[in-house]
């Protein structure tokens, strides 16, 4: 399991059913902190999107897109937040 904390953009691995049989992944922004990782088997984390023409409020503009943060385009935070478990991270991007 990859160690994450607060601050982190990391992979998600989403179990959804597609057509194809893929799992679907995507980025994300680890948003609890160190002290609720210990004890539980989850984390909060809000949803990044490359979406960035529907730049609404709630959202904010992640000002590190590129190499610094590991995301391959410009993107933003969204107001997104889930609640998944730790195993459901394939690893850190930045």
């Amino acid at each position: 399991m990859t160690s994450c904390s607060r601050g982190d953009v990391v992979l998600v691995k989403f179990r959804v059913c597609r057509r194809e049989g893929r799992q679907a992944g995507g980025p994300g922004l680890i948003v609890s902190i160190d002290r609720y990782h210990q004890g539980r088997r989850e984390m909060i984390l809000a949803a990044i999107t490359s979406n960035v023409g529907r730049l609404v409020g709630g959202r904010l503009q992640d000002q590190r897109a590129g190499r610094e943060s590991g995301l391959l385009y410009p993107s933003i935070v969204t107001g997104i937040v889930r609640t998944i478990k730790q195993d459901m991270i394939a690893g850190k991007l930045g």
